[in-house]
């Protein structure tokens, strides 16, 4: 596979650096996509669901432990990670109020999860739950259930709130990526390596988790800082035009076009 990262006189072929003659000093600014390919957890190569009930997606991983009984003191069977996919077969309240439902999690495994661990595209009222989580969340945990929402509640009303949240939090962390791979990366090892130092900032090991949530970057080698790329606020332009939400979006892109 061929990428090639839009760089004044600079291709990346086959993971080696081609730097052309006419390159211009190294004090000029260069722009670098990072591609962060999606991997399984996102719209690209998404798990299938299991069969036999009613879709649903753990979004709180303190609630989703995978019980025998609808009862707190049932057998732990499993915990069920943030995104696992399941299919609500039934459910139940237990003696304390608490409604559990049972689920399959695989052709061979069942079990009862508390209900508040999942939410289902099919459920009235479960995208403003999840939206609740949401706004509740930080940092990267706000990604990644931000992630789910855009994934699964396609049609919800309620996404051009999540667009904005998604972005925002997408933005907050690419100033921390900034400073932690400026501090991490040491100039003398990245000089003694000899490939181009850009390409130790785009291998950066803190971007592999957003790398899973398909978050896109953009890299000012110049200045060592990453700038979230504005998909979400360029989704809002173009499906939400009229709402608030793209006001801000509007806002949000213009000192970005003016990177570029």
């Amino acid at each position: 596979m061929v990428i090639v990262f839009h760089v004044r006189q600079l291709i990346v072929r086959g993971g080696q650096a081609v730097i052309s003659q006419t390159m211009r000093k190294a004090s000029t600014i260069f722009i670098m996509w990072v591609f962060l390919f999606p991997l399984a957890t996102t719209t690209t190569a998404r798990k299938r669901p299991p069969t036999g009930g009613r879709m649903a997606v753990v979004v709180d991983e303190r609630l989703s432990a995978l019980r025998t009984t609808p009862e707190f003191n049932g057998i732990l069977l499993r915990r069920i990670g943030r995104g696992g996919l399941v299919a609500i077969r039934g459910e139940k309240r237990n003696r304390e109020g608490i409604v559990f439902y049972r689920v399959r999690v695989t052709s061979r495994t069942t079990g009862w999860i508390q209900r508040e661990a999942l939410v289902s595209p099919s459920r009235a009222g479960d995208d403003d739950r999840l939206l609740r989580l949401i706004k509740g969340s930080e940092d990267f945990d706000r990604i990644a259930r931000g992630r789910i929402f855009l994934d699964n509640f396609r049609l919800s009303k309620l996404r051009p709130q999540v667009l904005l949240l998604f972005a925002e939090a997408a933005e907050h962390a690419a100033a921390r990526l900034s400073h932690d791979a400026s501090r991490r990366l040491s100039e003398n090892e990245m000089a003694a390596g000899g490939a181009p130092p850009f390409t130790y900032f785009l291998n950066f090991n803190e971007l592999d988790r957003y790398n899973r949530q398909g978050i896109t970057f953009v890299f000012d080698a110049r200045e060592k800082t990453f700038r979230y790329d504005g998909k979400s606020w360029q989704e809002l332009l173009h499906r939400y035009p009229k709402s608030p939400e793209a006001f801000e979006a509007r806002k949000r892109l213009q000192p970005l076009a003016a990177i570029r």
